[in-house]
């Protein structure tokens, strides 16, 4: 397929703890090719400096009606290979084929009433791509996205990979101007207000995302226990030449 355009960049992670207000705690560089056909292939390498360490790279397949495909995950866990899957996604089944230190070999199938909205396998740009979940035509408010999967229950994602079930309950907020290191732009500020099926309930979770369609994650803090936040601190974006 040909790429008809691209936007990458970086995200930094950072803490949000009084003791340690703006450390750099991680990073993140992601790569999103938006196909011919309207399909996308989202990738991303990210790491957590925080002990444990965890290192992750991630690469999603959407189609053009931006549901998963497939997905690939591979982490290490406190410098050491945690685990790698392949996950794919058809209208009425996810199957998971996974290696892991902890599980050992994995085959999982699930299942689905009907095609999966959505994929989350931890990256941050993948987390602002779960907004387009929410229907804007409605206005602000909540909405619940029913029968999500992700690679991994962990808050850190730095379990598995294999496949773990979940809802999403989104909050819109409103539109705001917000300026990053990367620049100003014109966003979305959503709220995920609960990820009922957890084994434990995810701290509050602000995203700011792109107005433009695409959904690039510009800033995200997280409270609670986590107290993290994370933003866009470069974005470049290409057009196929004609």
């Amino acid at each position: 397929m040909t790429v008809s355009r691209s936007i990458s960049g970086t995200i930094a992670y950072t803490s949000t703890q009084p003791e340690r207000m703006g450390a750099t705690r991680g990073r993140e560089s992601f790569r999103i090719d938006i196909h011919a056909d309207g399909g996308r292939t989202i990738a991303a390498h990210g790491e957590i400096d925080d002990a444990p360490t965890v290192v992750r790279d991630v690469n999603l397949r959407v189609g053009p009606d931006r549901r998963p495909l497939e997905c690939f995950v591979r982490i290490f866990v406190g410098g050491t290979f945690r685990g790698s899957a392949w996950f794919n996604f058809a209208t009425d089944k996810a199957t998971c084929e996974a290696f892991t230190s902890v599980e050992g070999r994995i085959s999982q199938s699930m299942a689905l009433a009907k095609p999966l909205p959505a994929f989350g396998n931890h990256a941050m740009i993948n987390d602002g791509f779960l907004l387009s979940l929410y229907d804007l035509d409605k206005g602000p408010g909540t909405q619940v996205i029913p029968q999500l999967l992700l690679s991994s229950p962990d808050h850190r994602g730095a379990t598995g990979p294999m496949l773990f079930a979940v809802d999403l309950a989104l909050q819109f907020v409103g539109k705001e101007q917000i300026e990053v290191s990367a620049g100003v732009f014109d966003a979305l500020h959503f709220r995920m207000v609960d990820i009922p099926g957890l084994p434990q309930d995810h701290p509050p979770y602000d995203l700011w995302c792109t107005a433009d369609g695409d959904y690039v994650l510009l800033k995200a803090r997280v409270t609670g226990y986590m107290q993290t936040a994370y933003e866009l601190v470069s974005c470049e974006r290409s057009e196929a030449e004609t």
